[in-house]
């Protein structure tokens, strides 16, 4: 049996890792700048984390939903207190599409309505109605086409009033800092008028927190720099680092039914562990705070350079998620920085880098970078 063929692949074997480092099958050492999708956030192969998944899986890997997993109580009370929701109530699943799944879904049982609004260049998930609120008709299937959803521009507030205004939107889901779409940060008026237009209209406002969320900001969630809180929030990739789990963050207002949700492997005892680990690596290492004063730094580094580069034509973003706008293809970046540099990063629509670094970045792995992308972009120069 092959492999069925929907990735382009870099011809590199990542065999092991540490930290912000990434090393290949011929022992070649990598820069990593994209933590594998945001993935990795306390850094590669951390010892705690070993140790407390490895404790766990030599005593019980799974059981069923079916009877009492304290680590799921465990992990809800101290995400909530971690996170400022101390309040709301936590649903475990396997990963950020199927988080979006859920919150759409409850949203729907709550007030009875189906319209979703979504913003353009959005990315929730490539699954059924996670697939239908992400702007990319690629990758929609006919099946998946279903008429739910409208696609709005991030931060104008009067076209999302005026649909709002309708009085049959389901749900808002919103990225505060969207990923896939090129790092666009919603603004603080956006975000606080578009929390108030939901409430006024009896809409669900989600917000997907899967990418930007869990530190990468540089607050624990990036709707908190706005000044917001949501009815939902969707979080996964950094919540185990590197271990599939998923999460739905969701208000007191909501009253739970039994069976309305349910998930076989979600919320199972490993992935709980790796969860608690992580939690214990952020607390003891201060990992929000350093994905704060690192990624200014970086930011600001970066900024620096796009004085001098001409190929740098915008730098922005918040914490450790940032997005360099070029005047070429992203390629002819990216491709020299892998392969000659030695240094992962990420991309978004045609020209942009995208850096999703482990939260546990050092600044001088950040002035590393930076000596990496000057030699790249001073060939593609020449």
């Amino acid at each position: 049996m092959k492999l069925f063929d929907v990735y382009p692949l870099f011809d590199v074997n990542i065999v092991k890792g540490k930290g912000c480092k990434v090393w290949d099958d011929k022992g070649q050492e990598y820069l990593d700048l994209y933590g594998g999708h945001a993935v990795i956030s306390i850094g590669h192969a951390h010892p705690h984390y070993i140790e407390k998944v490895t404790e766990q899986l030599q005593k019980l890997g799974f059981y069923s939903n079916s009877v009492i997993n304290k680590l799921q109580v465990e992990l809800a009370e101290r995400l909530g207190k971690f996170c400022g929701y101390d309040d709301y109530q936590l649903f475990l699943i396997n990963s950020g599409a199927e988080a979006n799944e859920n919150a759409l879904k409850l949203a729907s049982f709550t007030n009875g309505r189906t319209r979703v609004l979504s913003c353009e260049k959005a990315f929730h998930g490539r699954t059924s109605l996670a697939v239908e609120v992400t702007n990319n008709p690629k990758i929609i299937a006919p099946i998946n086409d279903n008429s739910h959803v409208t696609y709005l521009p991030l931060n104008d507030l009067p076209a999302w009033e005026a649909e709002l205004a309708k009085g049959d939107v389901c749900a808002v889901i919103l990225e505060c800092i969207q990923g896939v779409g090129g790092i666009k940060l919603a603004t603080k008026e956006f975000a606080q008028g578009l929390a108030a237009a939901c409430k006024k209209y009896g809409t669900i406002l989600i917000c997907d927190e899967i990418q930007c969320g869990y530190g990468r900001s540089g607050k624990f969630f990036a709707h908190q720099g706005l000044d917001i809180r949501p009815d939902i929030i969707t979080v996964a990739k950094g919540i185990a680092n590197g271990f599939p789990m998923g999460g739905v963050l969701i208000s007191p207002e909501f009253k739970p039914v039994y069976g309305q949700l349910g998930t076989t492997f979600g919320g199972n005892h490993l992935a709980c562990a790796a969860a608690l680990a992580v939690l214990d690596v952020f607390e003891e290492e201060k990992l929000v705070e350093n994905a704060n004063s690192v990624g200014s730094y970086l930011i600001e580094q970066l900024k620096e350079l796009q004085k001098t580069e001409k190929h740098i034509v915008d730098v922005r973003g918040r914490g450790l998620m940032i997005g360099i706008d070029l005047d070429c293809p992203h390629a002819d970046v990216r491709k020299p920085l892998i392969y000659q540099e030695h240094c992962f990063t990420g991309c978004a629509g045609t020209n942009i880098l995208r850096l999703l670094p482990p939260l546990c970045l050092t600044k001088q792995e950040a002035d590393e970078f930076i000596e990496k992308l000057k030699k790249v972009l001073v060939q593609e120069r020449n």
